[in-house]
């Protein structure tokens, strides 16, 4: 067994582990690239096999409602990672190894269409999915969405544009960001992933997709994998491309949505877009100003440039045009 590589008692404790599930072989665990979150990964080679660890620590991290989801998966077609050891107590899981391929870099003009329509057929495929075993999963409730709300005013609206709202104001940003949450209400409810974007799905070895990043799914909106797919933090695609794919899925789902326009599901589309945009800035303003995670930093502005074309799109978001815009 190699040696740890850091005096980290995690990692040490993780070395530990994996020499309890290969006793007899030799093997290597490499740091793999983190995630906004407080776990980490690392890569289990071993002969001509790899895995991936994660190391939750359980006082920051429940792995409950991955395990759960993970397993409702196992005989699905949607490729999750399969699990093959859990210690919960020490916050471990041994999973299977997508390989280092993340989509987002290998989109570009001649692939984008092949792999995303491949990721909607994917996403319609996940949506399938009625229960999840031994685990009861949340609702994507005005509580939920209230706190969301509190992420954008608290880190973006106070901390990152050093904003003091009026009560008139907070209002007005309250009543607009009620009829984001009307929108989304309004919908056909499934399984919703909650950060189904380029940089949670893999391009494994025999191009098929594999979902990563999937323990805060919930019951919500129809639209909400879609929008987070297509209007993607980390890449921008032209208004009439994502309307084209946003087209695709429509058709796809014509049975939920039968009773909907194409019109009336495009505004669907943009307001949850909008009220994950503005959750959005408020998870990176944090990530920079309380976690020192100052890489999301970067990625603020093409969010905020689709948060304003939404809102120009619609006269009655007027006000939150004229709080981002600094007219108030």
């Amino acid at each position: 067994m190699d040696a740890p590589v850091s005096d980290d008692s995690r990692l040490t404790a993780l070395h530990h582990w994996a020499s309890t599930l290969f006793p007899d072989a030799i093997f290597s665990v490499v740091p793999l690239a983190g995630d906004a979150s407080f776990r980490r990964y690392f890569r289990v080679n071993s002969g001509d096999q790899t895995f991936v660890a994660m190391d939750a620590p359980p006082q920051l991290e429940n792995c409950q409602p991955f395990v759960a989801i993970a397993k409702t998966f196992e005989q699905s077609t949607v490729r999750f990672p399969r699990i093959f050891s859990i210690d919960l107590q020490q916050g471990f899981l041994l999973l299977s190894d997508f390989g280092d391929r993340q989509l987002l870099p290998v989109l570009n003009d001649e692939t984008a269409d092949v792999l995303y329509r491949t990721a909607i057929d994917v996403l319609c495929d996940m949506q399938q999915c009625r229960d999840v075993l031994n685990y009861k999963l949340p609702h994507f409730d005005d509580d939920l969405f209230w706190r969301e709300f509190e992420i954008f005013r608290t880190w973006y609206v106070k901390k990152h544009m050093n904003y003091t709202l009026s009560v008139d104001d907070e209002n007005q940003l309250k009543n607009t960001y009620q009829c984001l949450i009307d929108s989304a209400t309004a919908q056909p409810v499934v399984f919703v992933h909650r950060d189904y974007h380029s940089r949670n799905i893999m391009l494994c070895d025999d191009s098929a997709l594999g979902i990563l990043d999937f323990q805060d799914a919930v019951w919500g909106p129809i639209t909400y994998d879609l929008i987070s797919l297509l209007r993607d933090c980390y890449i921008v695609w032209t208004d009439h491309q994502v309307q084209q794919w946003a087209a695709y899925f429509f058709q796809k789902n014509k049975n939920q949505l039968r009773d909907v326009d194409f019109l009336t599901f495009m505004k669907w589309f943009d307001w949850m877009a909008l009220q994950r945009h503005l959750k959005c800035l408020g998870i990176f303003s944090r990530l920079h100003y309380r976690d020192h995670k100052h890489g999301y930093l970067k990625e603020m502005p093409r969010v905020l440039n689709y948060v304003m074309s939404v809102c120009d799109r619609y006269p009655e978001l007027s006000g939150l045009t004229k709080l981002l815009r600094g007219d108030l």
